[in-house]
C-alpha cells in the first residue's frame, strides 16, 4: 500500500480513537498493509502536514500515545462547548493528594498521610475512581501496605508525555503548607477541581485501611 494512502488511514484511526493512540498498536491495526512502512515516520509526518496547515488542531504525542488536540490559544472557546457538560471535577483536597502521589509514588495511604497531615482514604478513593491513580504493588514492611502511583490518564488529563514533565518542587515554590500546583493542559475540557464526595470524605474519616 502506497504512504499517502497509509497515512489517510493512521490519521483515521488516531482521530477516532478516545485515547492516545501508540505506534505499535497502529501497527498492529495496519498488519501486512504496512508492509515496510515506517509508522513512526509516517505519523510525524502527518503532525507536520497539520503543522504546515497552521490551523486550530494538532497532532501531539501525550500520555504514550497520539491524539488529535486543539491548540491552547483556542482553549477558551473549547471550553464554552463543554460549559454545560459532565468535567472532571476534583476538590482541593483531592488535587493535593493527587500531587503527593505524582511527586513521592510509589506511595503508600498512611504516608500521603503523613505528609498531608489529614486522612486521606475517602480522597484516595475518588481518585482511583477516577482513574487518576492507581495501586501499584505492596510495600515490603510489616502489613504490606498498599502502594498508589499515578496512571496513563492522569498524564492524558494533564498533557503529559512522561511523569518526568512534571515542574521540580523547587520551579514550583509553594507557599508553606500549600500543595504543588497541577500543570494543566489546554486541550482538556474545562478542570473545575470540586468534588463533594472528597471533600466529605475529608471531613467524615473512613476507618483506616491499609
Amino acid at each position: 500500500m502506497e504512504n499517502n494512502e497509509l497515512k489517510k488511514i493512521i490519521e483515521a484511526l488516531i482521530f477516532s480513537s478516545d485515547q492516545p493512540l501508540p505506534e505499535y498498536l497502529v501497527s498492529n491495526m495496519l498488519g501486512k498493509a504496512a508492509g515496510d512502512a515506517d509508522i513512526e515516520a509516517l505519523i510525524k509526518d502527518i503532525a507536520k502536514d497539520y503543522e504546515d496547515r497552521q490551523g486550530p488542531v494538532e497532532l501531539r504525542f501525550v500520555a504514550g500515545g497520539w491524539q488529535f488536540a486543539t491548540k491552547k490559544e483556542y482553549g477558551a472557546w473549547v471550553r464554552k462547548l463543554y460549559k454545560d457538560k459532565t468535567t472532571l471535577k476534583l476538590s482541593n483536597s483531592a488535587l493535593e493528594t493527587l500531587a503527593v502521589v505524582a511527586y513521592k509514588q510509589p506511595i503508600t495511604r498512611s504516608e500521603a498521610e503523613e505528609i498531608r497531615g489529614v486522612e486521606v482514604s475517602g480522597v484516595l478513593e475518588t481518585l482511583l475512581e477516577r482513574k487518576l491513580v492507581r495501586i501499584v504493588g505492596r510495600k515490603e514492611t510489616v502489613g504490606r501496605p498498599l502502594l498508589y502511583g499515578t496512571t496513563q490518564e492522569f498524564l492524558k488529563h494533564f498533557g503529559l508525555t512522561h511523569l518526568s514533565e512534571l515542574p521540580s518542587i523547587e520551579e514550583l515554590a509553594p507557599p508553606e503548607n500549600a500543595a504543588p500546583e497541577m500543570p494543566v493542559s489546554e486541550n482538556t475540557p474545562e478542570l473545575n477541581f470540586e468534588d463533594k464526595a472528597g471533600a466529605e470524605a475529608e471531613q467524615q474519616p473512613e476507618p483506616k485501611k491499609s
